[in-house]
């Protein structure tokens, strides 16, 4: 049997990591090419797959066009897993854009110099994080709903550009996989003042680690069908995993042995919205694509976590809870730049007005007793009176993508307050057609990527403009968006309301030096 060649990127980090475990498993089928900086760190980390025949370490940058190419060149299939990500992403936004928009510039045109590039398949992992806040009512989500970057989140501005690139690159067998949060056994060490930047009645659909480092095995599989490419999907570990952002809490601090949160934590120290979080209706399109879920109750996964941490941390649950509540826990909020309850200190208007639309709306959480947390929303996919709630996307879902017409474009554009400039179609889903937006301005787009993948105007999306710092900056306007879209309307005025008119952008160097 020939082996395939899997080029992996962002092996050092979790769900990569994970994903090579997996691969080298299956070592008789796969050869793997790994390409990680070359820090002591990694050399450490990889010395033991030193001179093994089934593992070739490239030491690089995905920002030099031709370490990525020597990784891609002779591969059958490229994992593009690596990149800048949270939280070490909110502190570095230029270097995060400049990242994770090069790294997929250079994987594209690197498969594309290949000898068959159609012949390569092309995994990019994308993220929740491109969709946005997605509280109830509105928690179910699909691919194909609304891009809607929270506010500042450049990791996420990124991710949604890095995503168009693959999408519109022209290569037949390319698909976007939107990861969620990634569950995984260090999760409960991570102590960052963005953990307080979540709401607590949030949602979101977990992934574990284990899981995904499966989905990046059997993506390379033979047995994966040919309509499986030119898609987006959304990762997540299935029914269990869906929980509210208190129910996350909960299980994590019970792992520490903590108990509830409500010793740990005060309810002001969190905000009420702009942070990303969903539920999928979808997710499990992915799985029957895949079959990578291990289906483990999630209170088992986190037992398991218990169960594996180191010594010092299952000291933790014999700890005075005040001490823990103010030594640890507040110094994260008052900590600059990013503490909440340093935003409130210091006056941070926009900061203030993004994450809980005013310093009244902070004031009147007071405390766990006039709070409330919510429970969970219902899985019920259909409203009381049977509606299914599904967000509309403004044209007829029923029929398959290849089967739509102009006027079924048409229809889809003037939901999204625009029109279709162009006076013809193929039929082609992947031919780039000209729209112009409800602020008139035009640009270039495939009908998959406007339908499937949910994306618009790429010139009006939040943050450096074409993802260059050099050529200006788009500040958030959903409030003005939303006034003239219908289809964004749908995620922006549930949860913010239709009478707000802010604009967001005037501290977009937050967390980089002199910001202070």
């Amino acid at each position: 049997m020939t082996k395939k060649t899997v080029f992996l990127t962002g092996s050092s980090g979790n769900m990569g990591w994970h994903g090579f475990q997996e691969l080298y498993k299956r070592r008789d089928k796969f050869d793997i090419v790994l390409l990680n900086r070359g820090s002591q760190k990694n050399r450490d980390k990889f010395a033991a797959y030193e001179g093994d025949p089934s593992v070739k370490l490239v030491w690089g940058d995905l920002l030099n066009y031709d370490d990525v190419l020597a990784g891609v060149s002779g591969a059958d299939v490229v994992l593009h897993v690596g990149g800048m990500v949270s939280p070490q992403a909110d502190y570095d936004p230029k270097g995060t854009i400049k990242t994770n928009i090069t790294a997929a510039r250079n994987i594209v045109n690197a498969v594309k110099a290949q000898p068959d590039p159609d012949a390569v398949k092309v995994v990019y992992i994308g993220t929740v994080a491109e969709t946005g806040e997605r509280d109830a009512p509105i928690h179910w989500a699909r691919t194909g709903d609304p891009i809607k970057i929270s506010v500042w989140d450049h990791y996420a501005i990124s991710k949604v550009i890095a995503e168009s690139l693959f999408a519109e690159s022209g290569l037949q067998h390319w698909v976007s996989l939107r990861q969620s949060g990634i569950l995984y056994g260090d999760i409960i060490q991570n102590q960052d003042p963005i953990m307080f930047h979540v709401p607590i009645n949030g949602v979101l659909e977990w992934a574990t680690v284990e899981d995904s480092g499966r989905l990046l095995a059997n993506v390379c599989e033979d047995w994966v069908s040919e309509d499986f490419w030119r898609r987006f999907y959304n990762i997540g570990s299935g029914a269990d995993y869906r929980i509210t952002n208190f129910e996350f809490e909960q299980y994590l601090l019970g792992a520490l042995g903590l108990g509830d949160p409500r010793k740990i934590f005060n309810a002001n120290w969190f905000t009420l919205r702009n942070f990303h979080g969903q539920w999928y209706a979808d997710s499990d399109i992915l799985e029957d694509y895949l079959h990578f879920r291990e289906n483990k109750p999630i209170q088992k996964y986190f037992d398991e976590i218990a169960a594996d941490m180191p010594g010092y941390m299952k000291l933790a649950k014999f700890a005075p809870k005040g001490l823990v509540k103010r030594f640890m826990m507040q110094r994260l909020t008052e900590m600059p730049v990013y503490g909440t309850m340093w935003w409130l200190k210091n006056n941070k208007e926009q900061r203030i007005a993004a994450y809980w639309g005013s310093r009244a709306a902070w004031e009147a959480i007071g405390t766990w007793d006039t709070f409330g947390i919510q429970k969970a929303p219902a899985e019920e996919r259909t409203d009381a009176f049977g509606k299914n709630q599904n967000l509309d996307h403004g044209y007829d879902e029923s029929k398959p993508l290849s089967d739509l017409t102009l006027e079924d474009l048409q229809k889809a554009a003037a939901f999204r307050g625009g029109v279709i400039v162009s006076q013809s179609y193929s039929g082609d889903p992947y031919e780039k057609l000209t729209w112009r937006s409800a602020n008139g301005v035009e640009f270039e787009m495939s009908p998959n990527l406007v339908l499937k993948g949910g994306h618009w105007c790429p010139q009006e999306l939040p943050g450096p403009t074409d993802g260059d710092w050099s050529n200006g900056f788009t500040p958030w306007r959903y409030d003005a968006e939303a006034k003239v879209n219908p289809f964004f309307a749908q995620v922006w005025t549930p949860l913010h309301g239709a009478d707000e008119d802010n604009v967001y952008g005037e501290d977009i160097f937050a967390g980089m030096k002199g910001y202070e």
